[in-house]
């Protein structure tokens, strides 16, 4: 019952949180105390609210009005959905398959996930203080403008980021996380989809580096599910007309030369191969690697999106994690990772994986 009143509590701090209008907030030094004492039930205000319509409205074309709407409350039904396995890169749903998705990692930091009821969009938490520092600082302002020259971009669209204006018991104890991006849901459509027991996720990222989710948790706390999910292996080939394979790999190559130069490492390719008779809706600009495209054999429709550019190898916790990783690489000689690569070896293997993944018709 704990887990669940937690739960229901935080999607109700999401909800608000992007209802709330944060150019009406005040803060005050009455509030800090009130809200210092708060487990669950955190205030949460939209960050950079401008920016994101922006982004929304003239970059990714979507309807401002149908966009709110997945967030509202509509006949007493709660819009934010706990939810079972997506699939999303590390994560894992708990126990009785509902709920907060949880990710277990390295450092012990749990991450919640959660969907719209719609199906539209996945709430994602950023609970290390170098992701959200990083993500706030650092990324952000460059994400906007590359986005605004590359509106085909693979990386995937954030549309909206909300974080607590004031420290609290929830947050410090780790329960109740104070940073979430709001991202498009690549699965959007699966639900109603009369093939949904069709559609097929792959998390991919380049297999020979060592992974410590996979690799040092000791195996009874992990399951084999889950396991897989950390880093999965596509055992086919993309089946691509010349003009498409050249456009998506142009698309990679351009996202991936942003995060180079962000000195992001650790990302992934999120795919998804739907049955080609399926008609799944999208969002927003029609983008040909959100929409599907159709494989040359027939017999598939390609969902891809580029997830998790949060780790910069120049934020301090970063780095000592990647010493700490090369310390115990020394003694277990369990071989390079990636989170101790630079970020220009990590985009020549992501790369090299996706193109050994094309092939030409």
């Amino acid at each position: 019952m704990g887990t669940k009143r937690r739960e229901k509590a935080l999607a109700k701090s999401i909800q608000a949180g992007l209802l709330r209008d944060p150019d009406q907030f005040k803060k005050s030094v009455w509030g800090s105390i009130l809200a210092f004492f708060t487990l669950h039930r955190i205030k949460l205000l939209r960050h950079e609210m401008h920016l994101f319509a922006k982004l929304r409205q003239e970059i990714w074309q979507f309807n401002e009005d149908e966009y709110h709407s997945s967030f509202r409350t509509t006949s007493g039904q709660p819009p934010l959905k706990m939810m079972g396995d997506l699939g999303y890169s590390g994560s894992v749903s708990n126990d009785n398959q509902t709920g907060l998705k949880r990710s277990l990692s390295v450092d012990n930091v749990v991450q919640t996930f959660i969907t719209t009821t719609d199906g539209r969009f996945v709430i994602k938490s950023l609970p290390r203080h170098f992701e959200y520092t990083f993500f706030q600082s650092d990324l952000l302002g460059p994400y906007y403008e590359f986005m605004q020259t590359h509106p085909d971009s693979v990386l995937v669209w954030i549309t909206d980021y909300i974080l607590s204006p004031y420290v609290t018991l929830g947050t410090l104890c780790g329960c109740t996380p104070a940073h979430h991006i709001i991202m498009e849901n690549i699965l959007c459509g699966q639900a109603d989809d009369p093939n949904s027991d069709k559609w097929e996720t792959y998390d991919l990222k380049p297999i020979d580096y060592f992974y410590p989710e996979r690799d040092l948790v000791p195996e009874p706390l992990v399951s084999e599910d889950t396991i897989n999910k950390l880093a999965d292996v596509f055992n086919d080939k993309l089946h691509l007309y010349r003009q498409d394979s050249q456009s998506f790999l142009r698309a990679v190559e351009a996202d991936t030369k942003f995060l180079q130069d962000a000195n992001v490492v650790d990302y992934s390719l999120f795919l998804v191969r739907i049955p080609a008779s399926s008609r799944p809706p999208t969002l927003g600009r029609k983008s040909p690697w959100r929409e599907g495209i159709l494989s040359a054999d027939g017999k598939w429709k390609y969902r891809g999106v580029i997830l998790d550019f949060f780790w910069a190898k120049h934020k301090l916790h970063a780095q000592a994690m990647s010493g700490a990783v090369q310390t115990f690489n020394v003694v277990g000689r369990k071989g390079p990772m990636s989170v101790t690569t630079t970020a220009d070896e990590y985009r020549s293997n992501f790369l090299k994986m996706v193109r050994e993944m094309v092939e030409v018709h």
